[in-house]
């Protein structure tokens, strides 16, 4: 396989196949999509690929850890169809993305840090002792509702909010944070991962885990960024794209 690509010589949809661990149907799929440059037929009309298929395809399937599926598609599409600066402008919004992001992570461990230990609640209120509790007026609450930082339930009877332990917790997290002079907007977030991490003790972990996801992402848009940038690197009647150690080196000059 390696000596083929390296010759410049002819390979199966099976040759390609075979190298990622994909089945023949998934290349075949993948040039159908345009993610792959269309492939040249034989005279009794079997498909042919070249070395840049090959190299098509790597980049792809490197691509779609850091932009995921869809986009690295939309990438390889545009390339395809010969409008670099649309792929690269797809490229910069994953960038983008991963920022805002980190900005949000930044965020959330910064208000963390202004966050004092929350006792653990028992049993239910109702908007008005809340209210009375944290010392603000009861449509404050209920602004707090309309915006998703609270989620009481309603007494099917009644009508009535009723705060549950949960949404104490909230509430409480949520007027220390606007003491602590953060917006709405920038507490939302921080409210979603102690949701989704069961509350503030265990968040620290969940912290640790979202910015190893966040590193990954950003290692991964570069592995993609290098092996599109081999893609690109040569014509596509040459044969195999510059080595990643190549290019870098070029970049540098």
């Amino acid at each position: 396989m390696k000596q083929n690509l390296q010759s410049g010589g002819r390979l199966r949809p099976v040759d390609l196949a075979r190298r990622h661990g994909l089945s023949t149907q998934a290349v075949r799929n993948y040039e159908a999509a345009g993610i792959l440059p269309a492939a040249e037929r034989s005279a009794h009309g079997y498909r042919t690929y070249t070395p840049r298929h090959a190299r098509a395809l790597h980049a792809f399937l490197a691509l779609v850890p850091g932009h995921g599926h869809r986009t690295a598609a939309a990438i390889m599409q545009a390339v395809n169809r010969d409008s670099v600066e649309d792929a690269l402008r797809l490229i910069d919004d994953s960038h983008v993305q991963l920022l805002d992001d980190r900005r949000t992570l930044q965020a959330v461990e910064a208000a963390l840090r202004d966050l004092r230990p929350v006792p653990e609640e028992r049993g239910d209120t109702f908007v008005g002792p809340l209210a009375r509790r944290l010392g603000i007026r009861p449509a404050t609450l209920r602004t707090w509702e309309r915006t998703g930082l609270v989620q009481p339930r309603r007494d099917p009877r009644t009508g009535y909010r009723i705060y549950g332990p949960v949404d104490v917790r909230d509430a409480l997290l949520v007027h220390q944070l606007r003491r602590g002079g953060h917006l709405l907007e920038q507490i939302a977030p921080l409210l979603s991962q102690v949701r989704s991490a069961g509350g503030v003790a265990p968040l620290e972990s969940t912290l640790r885990d979202w910015q190893a996801r966040l590193s990954a992402r950003g290692r991964a848009l570069l592995t993609g960024a290098a092996a599109l940038d081999a893609y690109l690197g040569r014509p596509p009647a040459h044969g195999a794209g510059p080595s990643v150690s190549a290019t870098a080196s070029s970049a540098t000059v």
